[in-house]
């Protein structure tokens, strides 16, 4: 039995075990397409000893209108236009200690299993975790052009009247149509917290995938599919609690407050305590009063949605052991350097402490701007409707 000190413990063998054990969230976010590899990103990181950001091209599309060839008109030329992206470089690391660990812990069961599996699955939550912080920064842009991504890729629907705030039949294909138009075929992959994908099952949406272990047995896995897309079951997704909130809907409806200025009427309510929740409220419109509501974040990723790299760190995986303490400890050190990329979407830096950006510090929606031509007279920027990544709000 390989021995749980640093004597014995080969760190190089260690990793490669470690890629070894299946990881079933990163093997479907791979398999979806949501995640690929960048050589760009991989060798510009490579080839610079101790780089945590670089600015690399990001090549813009072809554009223009033809001339009319007619034999007298003349072509006209324009220029594909280079954009700039920032790509930085997360950096996480995680230590264990246990007691004599090497046999007592493990109860002779073998140590390579019993660790790489472990450390392996709880890298790939790590790594989603890191994503989720990604897409809440991106989300949160602010700027005119950032906004129209933000505006355009986001359907929600947790303002309506209680029947239509929930996910239903239409609200997948609304949402991506709404982002990406006859793009919209480019999306493969659902992100969704528990409680959606129960309501997806009692509506008969949802169907689970399922897998065979090496005992033979067929289990159901945390994934499913709905409307040909793959979903991914989680229940780290965003979600908020709102003390209070309002939601359009029919005079008819159960609860239905009519909307008046002042509103001091019976079965009424002031349009100046609503306006805040609904911008766009009208007198003479009704609302429900909502206490305590849930509001879910579904996110909702095409092929390419982040380039993928494993940058790797010098040392990714070593042992201590310390045989004063606790009558002997040993201590199991694992590093990673990643790059998550959102496609067409920049990372700035400009509210960053380190060389490795915290979770807070990704979710922080100044460090995200869309990818544009660096010009401070005439920016330009991506067509927001490339980028194959939107998102659902919804009460469930």
């Amino acid at each position: 039995m390989a021995k749980f000190d640093e004597k014995s413990f080969n760190g190089q063998a260690f990793g490669k075990y470690v890629d070894r054990i299946p990881n079933t969230k990163r093997n479907e976010l791979i398999k979806s397409k949501a995640i690929k590899g960048n050589e760009a990103i991989r060798s510009v990181f490579s080839s610079q000893t101790g780089t945590g950001y670089a600015t690399i091209p990001f090549y813009g599309l072809l554009d223009g209108v033809p001339v009319n060839y007619d034999g007298k008109t003349d072509i006209e030329s324009t220029r594909t236009e280079t954009y700039e992206r920032g790509v930085v470089v997360i950096g996480r690391a995680k230590a264990w200690t246990e007691g004599d660990f090497s046999y007592d812990i493990t109860g002779g069961v073998d140590f390579m299993d019993n660790v790489a599996e472990q450390i392996a699955e709880y890298w790939g939550e790590i790594d989603q975790a890191t994503i989720l912080s990604i897409l809440k920064g991106i989300f949160a842009m602010t700027g005119k052009e950032n906004l129209e991504f933000v505006n355009n890729h986001t359907l929600d629907i947790s303002k309506e009247s209680i029947v239509k705030s929930t996910v239903g039949p239409a609200s997948l294909n609304t949402a991506i149509q709404k982002a990406s138009g006859d793009h919209k075929h480019r999306f493969s992959l659902v992100i969704v917290h528990s409680a959606i994908s129960t309501n997806l099952e009692n509506l008969k949406l949802l169907s689970y995938l399922k897998y065979t272990d090496k005992d033979g047995i067929q289990r159901d896995l945390a994934l499913g599919s709905w409307n040909g897309r793959l979903v991914l079951i989680d229940d780290g997704m965003p979600t908020e609690i709102k003390e209070t909130l309002y939601v359009r809907c029919l005079a008819t409806d159960e609860g239905a407050l009519k909307v008046a200025t002042p509103g001091t009427g019976q079965g009424e309510v002031a349009k100046e305590t609503v306006s805040p929740i609904i911008s766009d409220i009208k007198d003479g419109e009704y609302v429900q009063h909502i206490q305590n509501a849930i509001i879910y974040t579904s996110y909702i990723l095409g092929d390419g949605a982040f380039d993928y790299e494993n940058i790797g760190a010098k040392v990714p995986a070593e042992m201590a052991r310390d045989p004063k303490t606790n009558g002997g400890e040993t201590t199991l050190y694992s590093r990673q350097r990643k790059v998550f990329a959102p496609y067409g979407i920049s990372y700035t830096k400009k509210s960053q402490a380190s060389n490795s950006p915290t979770d807070e510090e990704l979710e922080n929606g100044t460090n995200w701007e869309l990818v544009n031509n660096g010009s401070t007279s005439k920016k330009k920027c991506i067509a927001h409707k490339t980028i194959p990544i939107a998102r659902i709000i919804s009460r469930g």
